[in-house]
């Protein structure tokens, strides 16, 4: 950038700051750690605050802090509002949260489900749509990262994006889950002070009457509240938001890390909490057209306009709430995803005899794997955020109804929920390259719900979690 909002020097110490900080507390929380539970599991001993902190937290994603105002500056107020709607799914998580360990007290992965529940063929084809899920959810996030430091101090994209991805790769691999959520309690702290903090300055600077008259003259197409592709937005981000967290091994690692009774008052906490992080984010995109701030890119509108109304101090406040975002996001993503892999992809396929020492070895691999996949497809910036993130929205979507009906109905038919996740990720992913991003969730759920419902009705089967299908 030829203007940067933080100077070079400034984005490199507080970079250094975050990584010195960061990695410590990853060696100093993780060096307990004594079994492969421990690493993946933080021991099953997580209390209420961490649990609500970490839920937040995670949540809390610079998909957040950066989608949201992008999705305000292209679809106005439904954007924003559409987006915060994503809290759903974490309120909707918290009741399965509870039946999770009440049917699975030992369970370790979202997979441990899908393979006890619905047989091998269904357990593997939910760790394809999971893993592609998750990839696309991390490269978003690398994205974010390197977006963050070129927007703010002008460092080149690639750079910011090595740098932010070695952080969190770092000390999640030495820390593990333990590592993870001790510093989401952290970030969760700085999330909402840098929120709240940005948020009142910003309003004070433009008032909403001038807001209003400018958005009126100049883009009042973003005040229409019957802004087609917006509404439709609205339901699509809906559901895309409870299929990313009912199905992904991110939230039930943490159902089964949570101690005993707690899941569902954090879940439920959580969501709560959450709701407005994203339309205060999303405020700012309204800024961009009423100062007249030139926006090259959609995604990069949230920095840009705290950088243009706040100066340096702007931008040191996106920097700190970005940054405690996207770490958040990014170690547990990383945590999480290399559980599927140790556990489900190289015990449940490759060593099923791996020994506590191996298990904890294939995670810790797995985290490097990850993160050099990440940075490999990041650096060359392939699309938007939205874009990156919503192009899996039509394999999360697919997964809804395949848990439910698993989870509270004993007559769901296996074959009838591996057909309904096949066929809704393709009706899914059509919709979303003929119709738009924003129609895949609701394409895929629509045609998974009747599938797997329409099937089991026409052949039922009878389950029982201590005897499996009879």
């Amino acid at each position: 950038m030829e203007n940067p909002v933080i100077s070079i020097e400034l984005g490199v110490t507080l970079i250094g700051s975050f990584s010195v900080i960061w990695v410590f507390l990853g060696w100093y929380l993780g060096r307990e750690n004594k079994t492969s539970e421990d690493f993946q599991l933080a021991g099953r001993k997580v209390g209420f605050s961490l649990a609500t902190a970490t839920a937040m937290a995670t949540w809390v994603t610079t998909n957040t802090t950066l989608v949201a105002p992008e999705l305000a500056y292209q679809m106005g107020i439904w954007g924003m509002i559409g987006y915060s709607m994503g809290a759903i799914g974490l309120i909707l998580f918290a009741p399965l949260a509870k039946r999770i360990r009440e049917i699975m007290p030992s369970g370790t992965t979202s997979g441990d489900f899908f393979r006890l529940r619905f047989g091998i063929r269904a357990w593997r084809l939910f760790l394809l749509l999971s893993l592609v899920y998750s990839l696309s959810w991390l490269v978003s996030l690398g994205m974010a990262g390197g977006i963050l430091v070129q927007s703010l101090t002008g460092i080149p994209y690639e750079i910011g994006l090595t740098v932010i991805l070695v952080i969190c790769i770092a000390y999640t691999f030495l820390g593990g889950l333990k590592a993870v959520i001790g510093t989401d309690f952290i970030q969760t702290v700085l999330i909402l002070i840098g929120i709240t903090v940005l948020g009142t300055i910003a309003w004070r600077e433009v008032s909403s009457v001038e807001m209003h008259l400018k958005l009126s003259q100049d883009r009042p197409e973003l005040l229409n509240v019957f802004f087609p592709a917006a509404l439709i937005f609205l339901f699509n981000n809906i559901l895309f938001g409870i299929g990313e967290i009912f199905h992904s091994n991110v939230w039930w690692s943490r159902a089964f890390a949570f101690r005993k009774g707690v899941g569902f008052r954090a879940f439920l906490w959580s969501g709560i909490l959450w709701i407005p992080v994203p339309i205060a984010a999303g405020f700012l995109a309204f800024m961009a057209p009423v100062r007249g701030i030139p926006v090259p890119f959609p995604d990069m509108v949230g920095p840009l306009v705290a950088g243009e109304i706040l100066g340096e101090l702007g931008g040191v406040l996106v920097f700190v709430l970005v940054f405690s975002a996207l770490a958040s996001s990014l170690d547990s993503l990383l945590a999480a995803s290399s559980d599927l892999i140790a556990q489900d992809i190289y015990k449940g396929h490759i060593n099923s005899e791996a020994s506590d020492a191996q298990m904890q070895k294939a995670g810790k691999i797995s985290i490097l794997l990850l993160g050099v996949f990440a940075w490999g497809f990041c650096l060359p910036r392939i699309s938007d955020l939205a874009s990156v993130l919503h192009f899996s929205g039509a394999l999360v979507a697919s997964m809804i109804w395949p848990i439910i009906l698993g989870i509270y109905w004993d007559k769901a038919n296996r074959d009838a929920i591996f057909y309904a996740m096949v066929f809704g990720s393709i009706g899914g992913l059509v919709s979303y390259f003929l119709l738009g991003f924003y129609t895949a969730a609701i394409t895929g759920t629509a045609i998974s719900m009747f599938v797997s419902v329409a099937g089991s009705y026409r052949k039922s089967e009878a389950f029982d979690w201590e005897k499996g299908v009879s």
